[in-house]
């Protein structure tokens, strides 16, 4: 078990029972050390569909009702919907969701009264839980009362206020359900704005999708219904409903920066907190000064922080899968939304598809008009943390290192290691090697001047990457 860049994760089989009493116990003494928040406070607990994730859910209940709190149930909401209510009560939180990774593993999000923990808070949690570990623990699950109505109802309100009435009329959406706790608040949710709405692919088992790289067999679901239904968009979302997913016409990804920037205009943000992986074209797509960090929510939300605290305004960030978060109040469509400062799937879906219905153009001509870089990304799954670990030292142990490794590639102009390894070749192409910072996976990320470039690009970075670890064996 380990924190990442969203949160505790590790397999099932170390999570369930005893582990997640240990660190729902650590977080909650954590609280009560720091001040945030104190015995007989309420804390709420909501899950994503995976198979364990009640087991889970009933486990941190117990614990923190023996650590003297109150829980309560929110179900299965997504994580943006929980982040708000707790915002709204001022009452910690956690999310049992393992997000986009594979049903085997899952994972707990942690939620401080006033937002998500940061990296101080996971070293407390962390130092505390060591310590639990020497004795014994009381994993007995438990029940709580169930809040779900009060905490998707407080979503939805905020959601269905962000356009004008009708604003989607015209537009044919596809709503890709899989297993995501956002499923039905999408329907309802486009439904409302006038949306003539298709339900697709809805599952009884957890399926992992990632709309950071999302699969082949996805992007094939989504080419057939695009053209099966003649639809002019497909959305959905990953597990806990906070990484966007947007298809154009032809049932073809548009990039998650893309849909923060969008968002960024549809917000007319005046700063824009966003990693080292968001697309290098940011900078000059808009009105706002944009602060680069590195990968994860809490980077951002950093970032954000800063700004605020140096007077700025109209402050938000996104991350390069699309989840939005927002640091300061905006005034959208007459009405003041306040801050949630984390990962939302809603407003930047809403934004694009906003766009295509006041441009009525297709949503593949709208990206294109966007004039950025081609950028693509994937990842090898089931990467030991070791050899991408060893892979990381051997590039950054010398230039010579590195030129070596990336010469059937290209030749080195510049290099970046805010985050991993973020590369930029003579020929201004872009090749970014990342570890996952919370699974057994190597990421790649690359930008070109057009999308055959990126794609072969990409495929010659994972090729690199494969090359080495075999000759590391």
């Amino acid at each position: 078990m380990k924190f990442g860049t969203s949160g505790l994760r590790g397999l099932v089989t170390d999570l369930q029972g005893r582990a997640s009493a240990l660190y729902t116990q650590a977080f909650a003494q954590h609280l009560t050390t720091s001040g945030a928040a104190k015995p007989g406070d309420a804390i709420l607990v909501a899950r994503d569909f995976r198979s364990s994730s009640p087991d889970i859910a009933a486990t941190a209940i117990g614990a923190l009702k023996r650590a003297g709190f109150e829980p309560l149930d929110c179900g299965p909401i997504p994580t943006p919907a929980l982040a708000l209510y707790g915002l709204k009560l001022k009452a910690a939180a956690l999310m049992v969701t393992g997000s986009h990774i594979p049903d085997d593993r899952n994972g707990i999000k942690f939620y401080r009264p006033d937002g998500e923990i940061d990296k101080r808070d996971e070293t407390g949690i962390t130092t505390i839980a060591a310590e639990l570990e020497k004795g014994e623990i009381d994993f007995a699950s438990a029940t709580a009362a169930d809040r779900s109505a009060e905490a998707t109802a407080l979503f939805l309100d905020r959601n269905i206020h962000l356009l004008p009435a009708d604003a989607l009329s015209g537009l044919k959406v596809g709503v890709y359900q899989h297993s995501t706790v956002a499923r039905d608040l999408l329907v309802q949710v486009l439904g409302h704005y006038g949306a003539a709405v298709v339900a697709l692919g809805r599952s009884a088992h957890f399926i992992p999708v990632d709309t950071e790289a999302v699969s082949d067999e996805t992007i094939g679901f989504l080419r057939g219904w695009a053209k099966e239904h003649s639809l002019d968009a497909i959305v959905s979302a990953d597990g806990d409903g906070d990484r966007p997913l947007v298809a154009d016409e032809t049932g073809e990804p548009l990039r998650g920066d893309l849909l923060g920037l969008i968002a960024a205009r549809f917000l007319n943000a005046q700063v824009v907190v966003t990693p080292v992986t968001s697309n290098s074209g940011i900078e000059t797509a808009g009105d706002f000064k944009v602060v680069r960090t590195k990968v994860g929510s809490p980077f951002v939300i950093a970032g954000m922080d800063d700004a605020l605290k140096a007077g700025e305004t109209r402050v938000m960030g996104f991350e390069a899968n699309g989840g939005l978060l927002t640091g300061s109040a905006f005034t959208v469509n007459a009405r003041v939304i306040d801050p949630l400062p984390t990962r939302d799937s809603f407003l930047p879906m809403l934004a694009v598809l906003s766009l295509a219905a006041d441009q009525k153009k297709p949503l593949s001509e709208i990206a294109a008009s966007f004039s950025l870089p081609f950028a693509a990304a994937d990842r090898l799954e089931n990467f030991p943390v070791e050899t991408s670990a060893a892979l990381m030292a051997h590039l950054r142990a010398s230039d010579d290192n590195l030129v070596a490794f990336l010469a059937p590639i290209g030749a080195v102009a510049a290099k970046s290691d805010i985050d991993g390894l973020r590369i930029t070749l003579k020929d201004a192409r872009v090749v970014h090697f990342r570890p996952s910072g919370n699974a057994p996976e190597m990421r790649c990320y690359v930008e070109a001047r057009t999308e055959k470039d990126a794609r072969d690009l990409l495929a010659d970075g994972l090729g690199l990457i494969r090359a080495w670890a075999a000759q590391a064996r």
